[in-house]
């Protein structure tokens, strides 16, 4: 089934949204390199204009031309070095702003030394060639697709008329017809140029996006210990947000049981007092009855408290918790865990509640009908995967797939989210075995 998609996959690819977007982010790089190119420029055209200027071109030239150019030219290239800088930052500040907007990658600011900048400025010059180079495809194919269409419209001259040849540019050169017929061949050419297109713009990108990210970006270790304050920001928040949630549990459930019970059984002590009227019986088995039912209500709220904070499931193993999970939940579940060794308690606790929100999820939106819930040892850490056979749609950026992705931030966790629409959507979650 796959084999046979592929080829419409393939057809259809220079006509989607990411196709038009990588063509408008390849133009964009053809236009800065002739910018960059042009940069240069201004030093000897400064030179022409300032002796043109001097009269250094007439027939009588004045005695200041030479003073003048010794002075002004030297000062065009000290601008020229000054407004460098800046210059290629500005490039690159707006380089990063197509790659978000175009490409959906964000590559991060970083306070790196000016020449960096530059260094790109004029990388973007070789890098242009192959975004060029597919733009063109890209573009003259639909162009010259479209050579059919027109033909009949604006070629319809009565017959015995001598007409011109038509031409169609390609990467091969130029392909002229005098014919309706010909137009199918510049079609066929069109067709094949928008076939390579996308592979073409996809290796121009990908190696200015690699560039981008080495010369503009921050430097690993910074970016490393912006990921690790962002994690200990998570982290606290996390606590922070769990410990207000206890506090209210206990406040609102718990606490009002068990002040209820207390209630109710210094009311029967009271129909049962030694002093006083006879005891009221009946009154006295209806209060204890009420204080038993409050007393069960109330080690209900607390093991479901406890449980929030570590399953107790989990001290059989992630294998037996992941079963009884699957076991609750309103979709079929099947459960697989092949892991050598336990992972860390902390590793456990979150690989289970990320499984129980996936999962959780999936029952909510995901229309499924089967759930495959897998967690494996990968190289030097475990992955858990959920996959379902659901409609698709799953928004990576969401509030929920966010939000978990932020909280196996705190342990150096990756999560991937592959939801095509229609389906089927794949999750997986990669973790460390220990903190």
């Amino acid at each position: 089934m796959t084999g046979d998609n592929e080829p419409m996959t393939a057809l259809r690819a220079p006509f989607t949204t990411p196709a038009l977007r990588r063509a408008v982010f390849c133009v964009a790089g053809v236009v800065t390199a002739v910018a960059v190119l042009a940069v240069p420029a201004i030093v000897p055209a400064s030179g022409v204009l300032i002796l043109w200027g001097t009269g250094a071109f007439s027939s009588r030239p004045a005695p200041v031309v030479a003073p003048v150019f010794l002075v002004l030219f030297p000062l065009t290239i000290v601008l020229l070095v000054v407004l460098a800088v800046p210059l290629g930052r500005a490039l690159g500040a707006a380089q990063r702003a197509l790659a978000d907007r175009l490409l959906g990658e964000q590559v991060a600011a970083a306070d790196r030394p000016g020449w960096r900048a530059v260094g790109y400025a004029l990388l973007k010059v070789p890098l242009a060639v192959p975004e060029g180079y597919g733009a063109f495809c890209y573009v003259f194919g639909l162009v010259n697709l479209s050579y059919p269409v027109w033909w009949p419209l604006f070629r319809n001259h009565p017959p015995g008329t001598v007409l011109g040849p038509v031409r169609a540019l390609t990467p091969f050169g130029t392909i002229a017809t005098r014919t309706f017929a010909g137009t199918f061949l510049i079609a066929a050419a069109g067709l094949a140029m928008l076939l390579v297109a996308p592979w073409l713009m996809r290796a121009g990108t990908t190696l200015d996006l690699a560039a981008m990210r080495r010369l503009l970006g921050p430097r690993r270790l910074a970016e490393r210990v912006r990921e690790l304050q962002a994690s200990r920001a998570r982290a606290i928040d996390d606590a922070a947000a769990m410990m207000r949630r206890l506090e209210r549990d206990l406040h609102d459930g718990a606490q009002v049981r068990l002040a209820t019970l207390a209630m109710n059984l210094g009311m029967a002590t009271e129909k049962l007092g030694a002093d006083g009227p006879p005891p009221d019986l009946a009154q006295a088995r209806e209060l204890v009855a009420l204080a038993h039912r409050g007393a069960k209500d109330a080690l209900a709220e607390l093991r479901d408290l406890v449980r929030g904070i570590h399953p107790p499931v989990l001290d059989n193993g992630l294998g037996d918790a992941l079963a009884t999970l699957g076991t609750s939940s309103a979709i079929p579940v099947a459960v697989t865990v092949e892991l050598p060794d336990r992972p860390a308690p902390a590793i456990e606790t979150i690989a289970y509640f990320c499984a129980a929100e996936l999962l959780a999820n999936a029952a909510k939106h995901s229309r499924a009908t089967r759930i495959e819930l897998a967690v494996v040892r990968s190289g030097a850490g475990l992955l858990l995967s959920v996959e379902d056979d659901g409609v698709g749609g799953a928004d990576p950026h969401g509030a929920g797939l966010s939000g978990l992705a932020g909280r196996i931030g705190v342990v150096d966790g990756r999560m991937r989210v592959r939801s095509p629409a229609g389906g089927p959507t794949r999750v997986e979650i990669e973790l460390p075995t220990h903190v």
